[in-house]
């Protein structure tokens, strides 16, 4: 699969520089960091949500996670992971867990996490699995008007979660 046409389109059309980084097809931001070799921290993934009847889209660091009650209180409802087949309906231009941020182009609110908004570029996935993309951050945000606020943390890794669960084992 390509890169979705609408935003091609869209990012030609607004004389928006990218990149458009090819890399064998993986599932999660963070795996998509590794193998293109670039920190977690710098590639952005994009959660699809929905609030009540709302649908969203988080944008936050691949290394972070949402917090969840944080966001909920900035949507001010109760925000909750899309499922996968509605996000297939609402994006069918994208494979599944390769939405990229672009709400505009689906009528969908953004939301960016602090975490990324002082960066000079973004990388983000391309809506597909195997493609992404890096653009300028000020681009990104006067496309997408994101609203930008505090709502992810740093994911704790395993190795410190395991050695987190051993200590509580031995007190």
């Amino acid at each position: 699969m390509l890169m979705p046409e609408r935003l091609e389109s869209h990012l030609d059309q607004n004389h928006v520089a990218y990149s458009l980084i090819l890399h064998r097809p993986t599932h999660s931001a963070q795996l998509s960091a590794s193998v293109m070799h670039v920190p977690g921290k710098e590639v952005a993934k994009t959660v699809a949500l929905c609030a009540g009847k709302k649908v969203l889209l988080a944008v936050l660091p691949a290394s972070y996670r949402i917090n969840f009650e944080k966001l909920s209180a900035i949507v001010g409802e109760k925000v909750m992971l899309m499922e996968e087949q509605k996000c297939g309906e609402l994006f069918p231009d994208c494979e599944v867990g390769a939405v990229p941020p672009f709400g505009e182009l689906y009528d969908v609110p953004v939301y960016m996490d602090q975490a990324l908004a002082d960066d000079p570029e973004i990388v983000f996935g391309a809506g597909t699995l195997s493609e992404s993309l890096r653009l300028g951050n000020v681009d990104f945000v006067r496309l997408v008007r994101p609203k930008i606020c505090s709502f992810a943390e740093r994911a704790r890794s395993i190795s410190k979660l395991r050695r987190a669960r051993e200590q509580g084992a031995h007190t």
